[in-house]
C-alpha cells in the first residue's frame, strides 16, 4: 500500500513541475469515487469517461440546474475495448442527484444530500440453480452508495485542502442480506493550481457478509474497506485528467494488485 502511494506522489510531483499551471474549473464534485459537497454551477455540464479494467468504460454526464442542485446519468459497458463481446451492466442508466442543503462558512462545513445508484466494476446477477427465476444477487463488484449525506470543509494550506465525510445507504443492492449503513471520508489537496492529490476511504460496512445458504457463503468484500488514491490534472480550463489507484487494501479475494483507472472529465457552460 505504501509503495502505491509513494509512486503516485512521485509521479505527481514530477509531472506537476513540468506543465503549465491551469485553474481547476470548479471545486471537486467527487474524490476518486465518493462524493463531496461540491455542486456544479448553474448552467454548467460535465462529461466524464472512466476507463476501467478489462476494457470497461463508464460514461457519465451531469448538469447543474441551479447553484445548489444537479442531476446526472451514467451507463456502464464492459469489454468496450478489446476483442471480446461487449456487454452492458444494465439495460437502463443509473442516476446521480445532489442538493446542497447548507453552504460552507468559516465555522461550518457545506452539507449535501443526494443519490447515486452507480456502482463500480461489473454488474452481477446470480440465480439459484434450482429456481432460475429467483435471483440471489443483483449488484456491482463494489456497491453503489445509494442515498447519502456528505459534509465538506475547506482550508487554505499552501493551496486548498478539503476534508469530506459522509454516510450512505444502498437502496437496491441488498439481496445479499447486508443492509448496513456505510461510512466514507477523504480529502483533496491542491499541489498547485493544476494538480490535486485525492485520497478516500470507504468502510464498505454493507459489503462484508453474505449467506447463500446454511453451509456456503459468498463474500465480495473482506471487511477491510476500500482505500483509493488519485491525482487530478487540470489540462485546460475545461478538461481534467485523472489517474486513480483503487482498492489499495485488496478488499476482495480476486484482487492481487491495486486497480488502476483513468478518468477524463470535460466541463462546459451553456
Amino acid at each position: 500500500m505504501k509503495k502505491h502511494i509513494i509512486t503516485l506522489l512521485t509521479v505527481t510531483l514530477f509531472v506537476s513541475a513540468g506543465f503549465t499551471q491551469r485553474e481547476q474549473p470548479y471545486p471537486p464534485l467527487y474524490l476518486v469515487s465518493v462524493p463531496t459537497a461540491g455542486t456544479l454551477p448553474k448552467g454548467t455540464f460535465t462529461s466524464e469517461f472512466l476507463l476501467q479494467k478489462n476494457g470497461g468504460i463508464l460514461p457519465k454526464i451531469e448538469v447543474g440546474l441551479t447553484n445548489h442542485f444537479m442531476i446526472g446519468m451514467s451507463y456502464g459497458m464492459q469489454k468496450f475495448i478489446g476483442d471480446q463481446q461487449m456487454s452492458v451492466n444494465k439495460t437502463y442508466p443509473e442516476v446521480q442527484i445532489k442538493y446542497r442543503a447548507y453552504e460552507e462558512t468559516t465555522q461550518w462545513p457545506a452539507v449535501v444530500v443526494g443519490l447515486d445508484t452507480q456502482g463500480r466494476g461489473e454488474y452481477h446477477e446470480f440465480s439459484d440453480d434450482e429456481n432460475v427465476e429467483s435471483t440471489l444477487i443483483e449488484r456491482y463488484d463494489r456497491k453503489a452508495l445509494g442515498a447519502f449525506i456528505v459534509a465538506s470543509k475547506n482550508w487554505n494550506a499552501l493551496g486548498n485542502l478539503g476534508f469530506h465525510i459522509g454516510l450512505s445507504k444502498n437502496l437496491t443492492e441488498n439481496k445479499d442480506g447486508d443492509k448496513d449503513l456505510d461510512f466514507f471520508f477523504g480529502f483533496d489537496k491542491e499541489l498547485n493550481r493544476s494538480f490535486s492529490l485525492l485520497l478516500e476511504y470507504d468502510a464498505a460496512f454493507n459489503d462484508n457478509e453474505y449467506e447463500l445458504n446454511d453451509i456456503d457463503q459468498i463474500t465480495f468484500g473482506k471487511g477491510k474497506g476500500f482505500l483509493n488514491a488519485g491525482v487530478r490534472w487540470a489540462v485546460t480550463s475545461n478538461l481534467m485528467l485523472e489517474l486513480d489507484y483503487n482498492n489499495i487494501t485488496l478488499n476482495n479475494d480476486s484482487a492481487k494488485y491495486a486497480n488502476r483507472e483513468v478518468k477524463i472529465i470535460y466541463s462546459e457552460s451553456f
